[in-house]
Order: C-alpha cells, then sequence, then structure tokens
C-alpha cells in the first residue's frame, strides 16, 4: 500500500533540512510506528520477513518532494521555501492497512535533521494511492536512487550501476527472495522476465547516521527503466522497492508510462 503524506512546514521552527537525512526518515517511520503499536514496531524492526537468515523489512519511501527551494553548500542544508512538502510511502506487509498507516500518521508532528539544521512538520494530509493497476511490463522512473551492491573477495563492498551486467540479475534475486519471505515459499510460476535502463543513470551517495561513527556512505542511482515481470514481482518491486536497502529509503519507484 502506497500513501501520499502532504506535510505543513512549520517556518516559526526553522526551514533548513540537512543535505542527509535519509536515516532520519526512516528513524522517524520506526518511532511512529511505536508510537501506535509497539509490537507492531518492535516486528518490524527486529525481525521482518526472514529467509535464510536474512531480514526483510518489506517497505520503501521517497526523499521530500519540495517544489521550491535552494540549496545551501556554505551550511550543508537545503532552504525550503515553500509552505507544504510532499512524502511517499508503501508498505507490503498485508497489516499496514489503511486505517493503520493513516490513523498513526494522521494529524503527527515531527521534527526531521540533525543538531545543525532541523525541520518541523505537521501532517497536512494522508492519502492511500491506487495499487499498481499494469500489467506485466511497463515504465517507471526512480524517486529515491536504486542500490545494487556487490560484496568483492577482499570483503569490501562494490555499488554499481543499473547498466553493469551483474544488475539485471541481482534485482531478479532480490525480488524473488522477497517473495519467498512474504509468501513463505519459492516462486513457481513462469518468469518472463527483463529490465532495461532508458537513460544515463545519474549516481547519488548517500550518508547513513551522518557525524556518528557508524557513518557509512551508500551509492544509489537514478534512472528510467523498463521492466517485465509477473504481476506478483512486479507488485513487490512497486510496493517495497527496486534492488536493495528499501527500508533505508533507496529503490522507490513511480509509473512512467505503461508499454504494451
Amino acid at each position: 500500500m502506497r500513501f501520499k503524506l502532504v506535510l505543513q512546514l512549520d517556518k516559526q521552527y526553522g526551514n533548513r533540512l540537512p543535505f542527509n537525512y535519509q536515516y532520519e526518515q526512516m528513524a522517524l517511520i520506526y518511532k511512529i510506528l511505536s508510537l501506535s503499536n509497539e509490537s507492531y514496531a518492535n516486528w518490524l524492526h527486529d525481525n521482518g520477513f526472514e529467509l535464510e537468515g536474512k531480514q526483510f523489512k518489506l517497505f520503501t519511501y521517497s526523499p521530500l518532494i519540495i517544489s521550491s527551494f535552494r540549496a545551501d553548500k556554505e551550511h550543508g542544508c537545503l532552504q525550503i521555501n515553500s509552505d507544504t512538502v510532499e512524502w511517499y510511502i508503501s508498505f507490503l506487509p498485508e497489516k499496514s492497512t489503511q486505517q493503520f498507516i493513516q490513523g498513526i500518521f494522521m494529524e503527527q508532528t515531527f521534527q526531521l535533521g540533525n543538531k545543525q539544521n532541523t525541520v518541523q512538520f505537521h501532517v497536512k494530509s494522508i492519502e492511500m494511492l491506487p495499487a499498481l493497476s499494469c500489467e506485466e511490463e511497463a515504465e517507471f522512473r526512480t524517486l529515491s536512487p536504486m542500490c545494487i551492491s556487490r560484496r568483492e573477495e577482499n570483503g569490501k563492498t562494490t555499488y554499481l550501476t543499473p547498466v553493469d551486467p551483474y544488475a539485471k540479475g541481482a534485482i531478479l534475486m532480490s525480488l524473488l527472495n522477497r517473495y519467498v519471505a512474504y509468501y513463505g515459499k519459492p516462486y513457481q510460476g513462469m518468469l518472463d522476465y527483463d529490465f532495461i535502463v532508458q537513460d544515463e543513470p545519474k549516481p547519488k551517495l548517500i550518508t547513513i547516521k551522518a557525524d556518528t561513527p557508524q557513518q557509512t556512505r551508500v551509492k544509489g542511482y537514478h534512472c528510467s527503466f523498463k521492466m517485465r515481470a509477473p504481476k506478483e514481482l512486479m507488485r513487490i518491486m512497486y510496493e517495497s522497492g527496486i534492488a536493495e536497502k528499501g527500508s533505508s529509503g533507496f529503490g522507490m519507484v513511480e509509473l512512467k508510462t505503461y508499454t504494451f
């Protein structure tokens, strides 16, 4: 289920948001879930869906969609000029019903940012968006960067562009693993799958847990792409993100055009 939140900015509190706020978005989602249903938040955070010891947290989210802003490189922040921003959050778990999500997010007031730059938002409205209604082939564009990684023999992680020959298979494997984690059984239908990047991928480096001993940098890519897959796998991709790290705000996509 995909939701659109319209957030009202409290400009008396401040309007400067740090460039890197993706991890803080994830922490905020967990916090709001725990305020309403602590057991569900703990389950989502500590367990998720498990497959062979690997945990899958089947949700994703977009960056804030800000219609008017200025990049302040001197202070490492975005100066938000618009009165409202939009935020898209998508959950695959069936427990995340319309009433559950709308009930816990509506009327929330929260802060987002770091010690230097923080903004305060009030949830003005929340709307459940239509489910993906395309058939088994469609065109998409990324709302948040797509992350594809490979562990090298020396133990280091390499982040790959979506046009890398490894990427196509890695995306399919991620979808099949999430299918097993979600449904509790392997996918057994016909597997007519294809993934084609349609433009030049643009890299984006995201800092996670900035200015802490746990700070890491993850590279993702923005692009448009065409995908063909069974409906069940298309739904998993659309609602929990393409490729990796959906629950850290990577891989959220929007439908571009139908291709029949």
